[in-house]
């Protein structure tokens, strides 16, 4: 490399850093609903219908991020409309929270939203992925810190080379030491007699964050 061709990677080098390999990860955004209660903004969440992909767990609409979406906001109002049935003249944006990035490669984009909702009772679910809905004062959360857990994920792993056979790159591998040990701490809030877990329950407690 000559000093011409270091300014040509200079001028090449992103202003604004992304993600590296990030199509190659599950790229999700979710909205993070609120809405007006007697003056009073709730959180608005549902319970996975327990027949889908980590069913029975309580989340926020969203859902992977299409090639048809203009971006992650398209896709997390999207999401939103067919899931609990509001219609994005009555989701009003407010702004983004910071990419999340997942320990399973999972990137979630967090949309924060108004919706211009009365009564959560008039939203039409779609019943194949939503089991049910309800709302948590935002300010049960400022009041209520979230418990926080240890979990320990083991991946066993096997490299496969371009001909499909079985092939290490790691110096001495074994069997029994192919493996990754991961420790992280998870949050959650118990309400309403649900757990709210794992990235809801993060993005909850970033929310909260961010009002105080």
């Amino acid at each position: 490399m000559n000093k011409e061709q270091l300014q040509n990677l200079k001028a090449n080098l992103p202003e604004n850093p992304g993600i590296l390999g990030k199509d190659e990860f599950f790229n999700s955004a979710v909205l993070v609903p609120l809405f007006l209660v007697g003056g009073e903004f709730h959180l608005f969440f549902e319970k996975r219908a327990i027949s889908i992909r980590q069913g029975g767990e309580i989340c926020f609409p969203g859902g992977e991020v299409e090639n048809s979406d203009a971006d992650c906001i398209e896709t997390a109002i999207r999401e939103t409309e067919e899931e609990i049935g509001v219609s994005r003249e009555d989701i009003k944006i407010i702004g983004r929270m910071d990419t999340l990035i997942g320990p399973r490669g999972i990137i979630v984009e967090p949309i924060v939203a108004e919706l211009n909702i009365t009564d959560i009772d008039n939203c039409v679910t779609d019943k194949t992925e939503v089991e049910k809905i309800f709302s948590v004062p935002v300010k049960y959360f400022e009041e209520n810190e979230p418990k926080v857990y240890k979990v320990v994920s083991r991946i066993n792993y096997q490299m496969f080379n371009e001909k499909g056979e079985e092939e290490s790159l790691i110096p001495n591998d074994s069997k029994e030491k192919s493996y990754t040990e991961n420790v992280r701490k998870v949050l959650a809030y118990k309400v309403n007699g649900e757990t709210i877990w794992g990235i809801t329950a993060r993005l909850v407690y970033e929310l909260v964050k961010r009002i105080s």
